[in-house]
């Protein structure tokens, strides 16, 4: 007998494919934000001794004023919006403030320490369309560097798999003074014991700056690599970025900071990112397509050795979009020299369907006929030029 699906697994696939719709828009045109990051706290309820994002005094931003700039990132045509702080279940008013970011069929998702998650509160967050939340936990056991341990945060984790609706990833982190690199492995075998989502990062410093790993947080990281199950971005992520990071070797991308990605601070500035606050430093209100497109090709000195993982995976996506078939053989290399690339199948799938032929050869009426029932299903347009290219 067929089982009625439940509430969770019918919002899991609407998320798959809202997300597939970003994703297809995001390749079509680069001339509107991905992701933008939202600061309605800087407040924090705890005092990490890595951290620069936080302070003790803040209050909230107004409800209508983040209402206000909701609007605004909409008008741009960003696609999702992270909510973040300091500590943003500290805002009275969250709930309506995800509502609100819902209402414009734009992607949902937080980033918090979860000390203020209980039952009734993840239901909460349920209710307001929240569709993605992480946690970063520090070590197994609070120390003087960090209170965000897996000891304090165990049962949140568990309540969390009871009753979320929402995607949920738990980050693990090595290097920057973390005593125990080996609390990483637990941290992240205990999130794929609970059935969450993982990844792995590498504390920057207090400019975004890369501190590569050494030996046991070396050997711990590659050791959480090979039980980990990455997600397809993930997965590629770890190809193109973090390998060279762990090594302390500088990524060649361009970042797309100001441009497809945003970081709006509780004043209503535009800036690169949470560690590079100051730049260009334009009120939200002010912030137009042009800026959008003047900051999608400006160099940063900083991105060489940067950390900000938000950053380089919203650049991965216009890497694909820029040259599809050299950046997936990059995200995705053979698994022996000299092999075919190891693409996953929906990646093949998709690159059958979008990609152009690589002899140049017109498609074929089938090719065609399943391009564009493809892009009508993922809400595209077509142009003059390639499904992955927009008219510049």
């Amino acid at each position: 007998m067929r089982l009625a699906p439940t509430r969770k697994n019918i919002r899991f696939y609407q998320r798959r494919m809202r997300q597939a719709r970003m994703v297809a828009r995001a390749l079509q045109s680069k001339h509107h934000p991905v992701l933008a990051h939202i600061i309605p706290m800087r407040r924090c309820n705890l005092s990490c001794a890595y951290c620069n994002e936080y302070d003790k005094v803040s209050a909230p931003v107004s409800t209508q004023e983040m209402l206000r700039r909701i609007d605004l990132l909409a008008r741009l045509g960003t696609q999702i919006i992270t909510i973040s702080g300091g500590e943003p279940l500290l805002h009275p008013d969250l709930d309506e403030i995800l509502r609100a970011i819902r209402s414009h069929d734009i992607i949902a998702t937080i980033i918090t320490n979860g000390y203020l998650l209980t039952p009734e509160r993840i239901e909460r967050l349920n209710k307001a369309g929240l569709e993605h939340l992480q946690i970063s936990i520090d070590n197994v056991n609070p120390d003087d560097v960090s209170k965000k341990s897996l000891k304090v945060l165990d049962k949140k984790l568990e309540w969390l798999k009871e009753h979320g609706d929402f995607d949920i990833n738990i980050n693990s982190v090595l290097g920057g003074g973390i005593a125990h690199p080996e609390d990483a492995l637990t941290i992240t075998r205990r999130a794929l014991d609970l059935g969450f989502e993982t990844t792995v990062g590498v504390i920057h410093d207090h400019g975004g700056q890369l501190q590569p790993l050494r030996g046991e947080e070396r050997r711990v990281y590659d050791q959480i690599l090979s039980e980990r199950r990455p997600g397809l971005f993930a997965f590629a992520y770890d190809n193109l970025f973090h390998k060279n990071l762990t090594m302390g070797q500088p990524n060649e991308w361009q970042c797309g900071a100001g441009s497809r990605y945003l970081y709006i601070c509780e004043d209503g500035l535009v800036h690169y990112c949470s560690q590079q606050r100051g730049y260009p430093a334009i009120p939200l209100e002010k912030y137009t397509v042009e800026d959008i497109d003047r900051e999608y090709s400006t160099k940063k000195p900083c991105a060489p050795f940067c950390t900000v993982s938000c950053v380089h995976r919203v650049a991965m996506l216009d890497m694909i979009r820029n040259d599809p078939r050299d950046s997936l053989f990059r995200l995705f290399p053979p698994l022996t020299p000299g092999g075919p690339p190891s693409y996953p199948p929906i990646v093949r799938a998709l690159s059958s369907i979008f990609l152009p032929e690589p002899n140049g050869k017109p498609p074929g009426l089938a090719r065609r006929l399943t391009t564009g029932m493809a892009m009508r299903a993922f809400g595209l347009k077509r142009t003059d030029k390639s499904p992955l290219r927009d008219n510049l």
